[in-house]
């Protein structure tokens, strides 16, 4: 992002701007630039991931080895998850952005540029799934969260840590973690409301996500995947064939299954019939849920895909 007239900083450099400013990458890799649009990372929408989706396919398709997709880094984390549900490809793909707009003292955005060139020519990054690279570092696309509004290291993985780093030159990859297989083609996602509950939340935002005709719903659960007792009444509330997901507002681990037994504990949840989200945030979860009930999946087929996070 650069500087306008008007004060701030905003989207306006396209990609063979990008590719300019870092002479060194063509001792990588043989580059081909799209610039599908300049918006911010908070106003993209799903028919544009759609469209990013298919341009990787296609680059792939056509020879490309790896895929770099570069964006604002507002939902970084949402959009490389996102993508990599619908990459069936061993080629890397790997999303990356700046935390530093390009005119600032210290910008990140040409390093963070090498290094994920550097990761998508890498034959070692091959069959890892969706990436996310920046700082040098490189996370699988369901576990990397932006931890902070501002530093370059904002991108952390708080259930694992990183699966490598760039450092001399060298992608070097520490961790191969499984992945699950990916879904298919993106489709049209379904609306998936994700709602937040807090101390005292008497459930009535949930009584409205039903009424108002979405399609499932996350709710991102206190500690290990709790809610207050107050909600349950709500929860009853909503039709049975409503799939809805538990997450966690807690970035690191996964949502238990077994240990607290009380009213709006995670066993009492899943009894009622809610879907523990794993190790995924509320976002990720929405995304996985909106992407399964557009294919059609049934109650059970949902669970067990989300099974695979745990």
């Amino acid at each position: 992002m650069m500087p306008e007239p008007h004060g701030g900083i905003v989207p306006v450099l396209d990609g063979a701007r990008l590719i300019a400013a870092v002479p060194r990458l063509a001792e990588i890799a043989a580059i081909t630039v799209e610039t599908p649009f300049l918006v911010p990372g908070a106003s993209l929408s799903f028919a544009q991931l759609r469209h990013v989706s298919r341009c990787v396919a296609a680059g792939i398709a056509s020879g490309a080895q790896g895929v770099v997709v570069v964006q604002g880094t507002d939902t970084i984390d949402e959009t490389a998850f996102l993508l990599g549900l619908a990459h069936a490809e061993d080629a890397p793909l790997v999303v990356t952005g700046a935390m530093r707009g390009a005119a600032a003292a210290g910008a990140d955005g040409p390093a963070n540029l090498l290094a994920a060139i550097s990761v998508a020519a890498a034959e070692t990054a091959r069959g890892l799934g969706a990436l996310v690279v920046l700082n040098d570092e490189i996370h699988a696309a369901a576990l990397v969260e932006k931890s902070h509004k501002s530093l370059p290291s904002a991108f952390t993985s708080p259930s694992a840590g990183p699966l490598g780093a760039v450092i001399e030159d060298r992608v070097r990859i520490l961790l191969r973690p499984q992945h699950p297989q990916p879904l298919g083609a993106m489709p049209e996602l379904a609306r998936v409301a994700m709602l937040k509950p807090g101390l005292g939340d008497d459930g009535e935002l949930i009584k409205a996500a039903a009424a108002l005709g979405y399609a499932g719903l996350v709710i991102e659960g206190m500690g290990a995947g709790h809610v207050p007792a107050a909600l349950l009444a709500a929860l009853e509330a909503l039709p049975a064939s409503l799939p809805i997901v538990l997450a966690s507002r807690v970035p690191a681990g996964p949502v238990f299954e077994k240990t607290y037994g009380f009213a709006g504990s995670e066993r009492d949840l899943i009894a009622r019939g809610l879907i523990p989200a794993g190790v995924l945030s509320a976002p990720k979860a929405r995304l996985l849920l909106a992407f399964l009930v557009a294919q059609g999946r049934d109650h059970l087929a949902i669970a067990e895909f989300f099974s695979r996070y745990a």
